[in-house]
């Protein structure tokens, strides 16, 4: 099978060659939806909290005597039925981070690049092209690329000029290639990555290399 190739954006001309055991993987719904929650809850603050009625600072003398007052018998103030007592079962700071395998994130990423290849919806970008930050020269490269849902664009260091010259446009959102996430990708209704953040992704992306006893690789994977 060749190898996914993908047009540039605006004017330039050519196409950049991907990898097909990157951008050629098949989708395994589970593996991403996995990967996409783990990424979502370790974005999570988890400081929500609430005292409980042993927290709460109020008096422990209670509310009226025990007889004679044709009341219910009541005891502390700080019981959470009351207004001002504590909470009952009420949230307490927490992590909601979950681990996933460095193998299976990898393969959830492969999965995700590969939606994207499949139905047409990566583009490349030419960073080099930018030599001042220019919103109006992103949005005619932008033309074209479709419309519904919003675009990531992946850039690395270094190419900080078109960062700041797409940040400003609507529904564009921009990354740098180390710090892309399953849950960004196949969020995405459209990809546009310079190459050299193709490079990148491809490198966070790929499967490890096998390796034999010794520390050598094998002869298969050399």
């Amino acid at each position: 099978m060749a190898a996914p190739q993908v047009h540039y954006l605006g004017e330039k001309t050519g196409k950049v060659e991907l990898a097909e055991a990157v951008f050629g993987e098949s989708f395994h719904e589970p593996l991403v939806h996995r990967a996409v929650m783990a990424e979502l809850n370790a974005r999570r603050r988890g400081t929500a909290s609430t005292l409980t009625r042993g927290q709460v600072a109020m008096t422990g003398a209670k509310a009226w005597r025990q007889k004679g007052t044709g009341r219910a018998r009541a005891g502390a103030l700080s019981t959470p039925q009351r207004r001002g007592g504590g909470v009952a079962f009420g949230p307490s700071p927490r992590g909601y981070t979950v681990k996933v395998n460095r193998k299976e994130r990898r393969r959830a990423l492969r999965a995700a690049l590969s939606v994207h290849s499949e139905r047409g919806s990566l583009a490349a970008l030419d960073a080099e092209a930018f030599s001042a930050p220019s919103t109006r020269q992103a949005a005619e490269a932008m033309e074209g690329f479709g419309s519904g849902g919003h675009t990531l664009v992946v850039l690395v260091d270094g190419e900080e000029t078109a960062a700041l010259s797409f940040r400003n446009l609507p529904s564009v959102r921009v990354r740098r290639a180390r710090d892309v996430g399953v849950a960004d990708v196949i969020g995405a209704a459209r990809l546009a990555a310079s190459p050299r953040a193709f490079e990148e992704l491809t490198r966070l992306a790929a499967a490890p290399t096998p390796r034999v006893a010794g520390g050598e690789q094998s002869e298969e994977s050399a």
